[in-house]
């Protein structure tokens, strides 16, 4: 399919092309031997609060997870 690039540098991407990826907003593009590779990527919201809450209920705090780390590391 032929897409046309603006005056602002954007491409719009065909609808068919869309269809096969319903609800996809982001995408990460890259260069590769010639041509533009797009990949659908999936973005989810994180709520802080929540790890933080969950976090403190379990008694870890950011000692936590350097020990956590260097424990891994040791394996």
């Amino acid at each position: 399919m032929l897409v046309k690039l603006s005056s602002k540098n954007q491409v719009t991407v065909p609808r068919k092309i869309l269809a096969q990826m319903p609800g996809t907003r982001y995408f990460e593009v890259e260069w590769k031997d010639g041509a533009i590779i797009m990949k659908p990527v999936a973005i989810s919201d994180t709520n802080l609060e929540q790890i933080r809450d969950k976090m403190k209920k379990l008694g870890l705090n950011e000692d936590s997870v350097s020990e956590a780390i260097q424990w891994a590391r040791s394996k």
